[in-house]
């Protein structure tokens, strides 16, 4: 019986890995099956921070996917599977059509995504996954805060200093202000701390002379 996983998981948690791992191990079995990122986000490719990659299909506001998986099966003969990276960002609308793939077209769909934005929200295509997928496994490689705990948040920073409002998907700044994302515990998130000045103290601290014993 096929079935809609959704595996979810921070940034730096391996879901990019996971996914081109589950493909190519179906398509080495001979399955026929399409792998899908997010438009704009890898230029038609999903990839890794280990630096693999594959060409997979820019999934884009105006896709229809059960249309997309129909127009492949009726190509190929028959269609297996979908796994869909960055499905964070895919519309409620395209969460029900990879769905409608496994109830009507009896493909497994293995969908990769975060939990949360920058903002401490869920996203909309997470929050429909989240109530659709037969499956909702959290991935297992635990990323860290810079504090050492377990890492729960994303934070996004804009110019080294952490903002809670702004547009959920950003491609270029037309400020030219730069525009990074690191890993947070709940709790340093919420401070926006990123640990800088417990970094500078430490380095003060190195650099300090010892101190000498008084005779």
């Amino acid at each position: 019986m096929a079935i809609l996983r959704f595996s979810f998981g921070t940034m730096g948690s391996g879901k990019s890995t996971l996914a081109l791992q589950i493909h190519h191990n179906l398509r080495e079995r001979g399955l026929q099956g399409i792998l899908c990122s997010q438009l704009d986000r890898a230029d038609g490719r999903v990839s890794s921070a280990l630096g693999v990659s594959a060409d997979a299909v820019e999934v884009g506001p105006r896709l229809d996917l059960f249309e997309m998986a129909l127009a492949v099966a009726s190509r190929r003969g028959r269609i297996d599977y979908l796994v869909c990276d960055e499905a964070q960002f895919y519309l409620p609308s395209q969460i029900d059509q990879l769905a409608r793939i496994v109830d009507d077209l009896g493909a497994d769909v293995f969908a990769f995504g975060l939990l949360t934005s920058f903002q401490g929200e869920l996203f909309d295509g997470t929050r429909r996954l989240l109530e659709v997928a037969d499956e909702r496994v959290e991935v297992q490689v635990e990323a860290r805060c810079w504090c050492g705990e377990r890492a729960t948040h994303n934070a996004r920073l804009v110019d080294g200093v952490q903002v809670y409002d702004g547009a959920l998907f950003v491609v270029d700044d037309p400020e030219d202000h730069v525009v990074t994302y690191e890993l947070r515990c709940r709790r340093h998130w919420t401070a926006g701390d990123s640990g800088v000045r417990r970094q500078a103290g430490a380095l003060l601290d190195s650099d300090a002379e010892p101190a000498h014993e008084v005779a």
